[in-house]
C-alpha cells in the first residue's frame, strides 16, 4: 500500500500545518533567551531521543533555552506534585488524559486556546479529532505528540501453530475458544491476565453501551464487576491465564515476550519492546468485540501540556507546537510515544523495522473500519483508580483476595478517591 493510500485509509489530511520560519516567532528579542523548563517520563532511551529533540529545537529558536528532567512514571508524578503544591512545576510537562481534570480542577495547567488564537500554537495538520483530545470544557489542556490504540499483541508462532487468525470483527467467544485450544494444544496460557488493565475494561463496559467513567464518577457498578473479575479468577485457575506470581516475578518485562502466555492487550505502540524482550514473532491483533462490530476503541495518546504559573505562555506554544509538527522530531522519536499525531510527522518518519510497520497497519485498519469512537472522558483521582484497579486485580489473581472483597474494596477505594478530588 503506498504512503497516500495508507494517510487517506488513516483519515489523515495530506496538507502539512503552516509553521513560523526557524529561529522567529517567541524568545528571539533582545532581553536574552528565554529559559524553559521541560519533564517527561520514561526509559533512557526516551530521554536520549527527547534531548537530540531538544538540541534541534534549540538550534531553530536560539532565542530559547530548554532545561530537561525525566524520571520513571511513578516517580516523575510523586515529583510533580511536589512542584505543583510548591508553586514551581516545570513550563512544559508530557502529560496523559488521565491527569487532565485532577489538574485542571487544581489550576495547575495552562489553557493553550489564547496562544491558538495569537497565532503561536497551530493545530491543524492532526489526524481527525486528535487536536480537541485534551480539550475539557472549552479549554485546551495539551497537545497529542502520538496517538495509539488498545490491540491484542500476540505470539504470531504460537496462534499459527493453533490455526487461529484473529480479524477485524472477531468476537469474545472466538478468543476464548482460541484460549482453550493454545493451553490444550501447546500447554499454555493464551493470556497474560487482562482483568487488571482499566483501559481494556473500559472498551468492553463501552461495548455494552456504558463507560468506565463519567465526567465526574464511575460508569458502572458491582453488578458489571463481580462476573467480570469472578470469571478472571476462573481463568487463572484453569490455566487459560499466565501464572500471576511469575508474571509479577518478571516485571517490568513483558509475559507474552518471555513465553509466559501467547499474548496479552496493551498500547499498540509498546509492542515494538517485545521483539526486544523475546525471541519469536510478535504481531497485533485486533481488540474483539460483544457483537462482531463495535469495540468501543479510540485514539489515546500522550501529550505535552503548559502550566499555568509559566512566565513564558509564548514560548511555551513555540516548544509544543515544534514537537508536534516539525518533521525532524518524527525522525528523531519514531512510534517511541505513539504513531505521529500530524501529517508533517507521520510523512517524514517512514519505519522500516516489522514493528512500526505493523502498528502503522493496525491504526490504518481500525480507522478504515470504523471502530474508532471519542474517548471516555476521566474525572479527577482517574490516576488513582486505575493503580487501584490493576492492584487489586492483580491481588485476586494470586488468591489473596475473593472476586466479592476485591470489587468491595476497588468501589471503597475509588469513591474515596473521587471525593478527595
Amino acid at each position: 500500500m503506498d504512503r497516500r493510500r495508507l494517510l487517506k485509509l488513516a483519515g489523515l489530511s495530506l496538507a502539512g500545518p503552516g509553521l513560523a520560519a526557524a529561529g522567529c516567532g517567541p524568545g528571539g528579542g533582545s532581553g536574552g533567551p528565554v529559559t524553559l523548563r521541560h519533564a517527561w517520563w520514561g526509559a533512557d532511551d526516551r530521554a536520549e531521543k527527547v534531548q537530540r529533540c531538544v538540541r534541534l529545537f534549540e538550534k531553530k529558536h536560539p532565542g530559547i533555552r530548554v532545561k530537561t528532567d525525566f524520571q520513571q512514571y511513578a516517580d516523575f508524578w510523586k515529583k510533580f506534585n511536589t512542584q505543583a503544591a510548591g508553586g514551581n512545576p516545570p513550563d512544559v510537562i508530557q502529560n496523559a488524559v488521565t491527569f487532565l481534570r485532577k489538574y485542571e480542577a487544581k489550576h495547575v495547567l495552562l489553557d493553550l486556546n489564547p496562544q491558538v488564537e495569537k497565532g503561536n500554537l497551530d493545530l491543524g495538520g492532526f489526524r481527525s479529532g486528535l487536536e480537541k483530545f485534551a480539550e475539557i470544557d472549552g479549554r485546551l489542556l495539551g497537545v497529542p505528540v502520538g496517538s495509539n490504540s488498545m490491540a491484542l499483541v500476540i505470539d504470531e508462532e504460537v496462534y499459527e501453530k493453533a490455526g487461529i487468525t484473529p480479524a477485524i470483527g472477531w468476537t469474545w467467544d472466538d478468543w476464548y475458544a482460541g484460549l482453550r485450544r493454545i493451553r490444550s494444544g501447546q500447554k499454555l496460557a493464551g493470556d497474560a491476565g487482562p482483568h487488571g488493565v482499566m483501559y481494556l475494561y473500559d472498551l468492553i463496559l463501552r461495548q455494552h453501551g456504558k463507560a468506565f467513567f463519567t465526567e465526574d464518577r464511575m460508569g458502572f457498578g458491582e453488578a458489571e464487576l463481580l462476573p467480570h473479575w469472578t470469571e478472571a479468577l476462573e481463568r487463572v485457575e484453569a490455566g487459560l491465564y499466565a501464572d500471576p506470581g511469575k508474571v509479577e516475578q518478571i516485571k517490568p518485562a513483558s509475559a507474552t515476550a518471555r513465553g509466559l502466555s501467547a499474548g496479552e492487550f496493551t498500547w499498540d505502540n509498546f509492542s515494538v519492546r517485545f521483539s526486544a524482550e523475546g525471541r519469536s514473532r510478535y504481531g497485533l491483533a485486533p481488540v474483539p468485540s460483544t457483537d462482531g462490530r463495535r469495540t468501543g476503541q479510540y485514539l489515546g495518546s500522550l501529550m505535552l501540556s503548559g502550566t499555568a504559573r509559566t512566565r513564558h505562555p509564548a514560548e511555551v506554544a513555540a516548544f509544543i507546537g515544534f514537537m508536534t509538527h516539525d518533521p525532524g522530531v518524527a525522525r528523531i522519536m519514531g512510534y517511541d510515544r505513539g504513531v505521529p499525531a500530524t501529517t508533517a510527522q507521520f510523512e517524514a518518519f517512514r519505519p522500516t523495522d516489522a514493528p512500526s510497520r505493523a502498528i502503522a497497519a493496525y491504526e490504518t485498519a481500525i480507522a478504515d473500519a470504523g471502530v474508532l469512537e471519542p474517548i471516555t472522558p476521566h474525572p479527577a483521582g482517574a490516576d488513582v483508580i486505575e493503580a487501584a484497579f490493576l492492584r487489586i486485580g492483580t491481588d485476586l489473581a494470586l488468591g489473596r483476595t475473593s472476586p466479592e472483597d476485591s470489587v468491595t474494596q476497588f468501589f471503597s477505594e475509588a469513591e474515596t478517591a473521587l471525593a478527595a478530588n
